[in-house]
This record gives C-alpha cells, structure tokens and sequence, in this order.
C-alpha cells in the first residue's frame, strides 16, 4: 500500500471510493469533498490517498478550522474496508499535519476507534464542539505545535455547515 497526495486525476476516483464508503448516506459526503476542494480551508498537502496495486481504494482530508484542521472524511472502498487503509491514512494524515506545523486535529467520531491514534475527547483541551450535542464523539489529537491557549470553540471549513 502507498499513501501519498492527491492529484488532479484522483478527483473522480475519490468520489467514487467516497460514494461507496459513504453508500448509506448517498451524495453527502462524497459532495462535501468536491465543496472541501473548492473552499479557502483547503490544504492540498492534507488530501491523501491510499493506493493498493495501483488503484486508489481510499481517501482522507483534513481542512483548515478555526483550531488546526478538521479531519474528514475518510474513506475507504469497501472491498478494502478492515485491511488497515483507514489506519494508513490517518496516520499519513497525522504526520503531515504536524510536519505542516498545525496544532491539532479534530474530528467527530467513534471513541473507541480512534483512540488508537491518540484522539482523546476535546473537552479535554478546552475545545467545544459548533454543536453541543457532538461533546462525546468530539475528539482533538494534539501535535507539536500545541499550546493550551488555542482552546475555545471549534468551526469546520464552511462546507460542513452548507446545507
């Protein structure tokens, strides 16, 4: 498997491997990329995708925020899905982030899950979530460039607002 950034002709395959991951919430998610590409908040070093025998089969980004970056989504074909695409990527994603000197990342996700990449509940930074109902599956990993004065309330890249 490679991970490496995206190019100009990754932009239909990623919506694809989106649109599968993604398959119970038709059009959101794999929209919400096309939107994140065309937004202010997008950082091209933090749109990766993970390659396996050449093919894309999985896709992460993370956006400027009003805190370091928010992550999301991240994608995984699902003939892939439970092969250690998602871990590669957000590794990659991890890496990149505190190599572009950013902060933090943060995203909205199951826990249990991301624990493992050292995610920990951002209330636990002083990081409020834009909606207050998202508190326990808000979730911040710290990086290199941290420092607790960056605390406060946390905004996505406008796209994730955009009905």
């Amino acid at each position: 498997m490679m991970i490496r950034r995206e190019t100009p002709a990754d932009v239909d395959v990623i919506r694809e491997v989106t649109s599968a991951a993604f398959a119970a919430r038709p059009g959101g998610e794999a929209g919400l990329v096309d939107a994140l590409r065309a937004d202010p908040g997008w950082i091209p070093a933090l749109s990766l995708v993970a390659e396996v025998a050449g093919e894309v089969v999985g896709h992460a980004v993370a956006t400027r925020a009003s805190i370091g970056v928010g992550l999301g989504p991240v994608s995984v074909r699902p003939d892939h899905q439970r092969a250690g695409v998602g871990s590669a990527l957000l590794h990659a994603v991890l890496g990149a982030a505190d190599a572009l000197d950013e902060p933090a990342v943060v995203l909205l996700g199951n826990p249990a899950y991301y624990a493992r990449f050292g995610f920990v509940l951002a209330a636990d930074h002083g990081i409020t979530p834009p909606v207050a109902e998202w508190a326990p599956h808000f979730q911040v990993r710290t990086l290199s460039a941290w420092t607790p004065s960056l605390a406060g309330p946390f905004t996505y890249a406008a796209p994730f607002s955009t009905p």
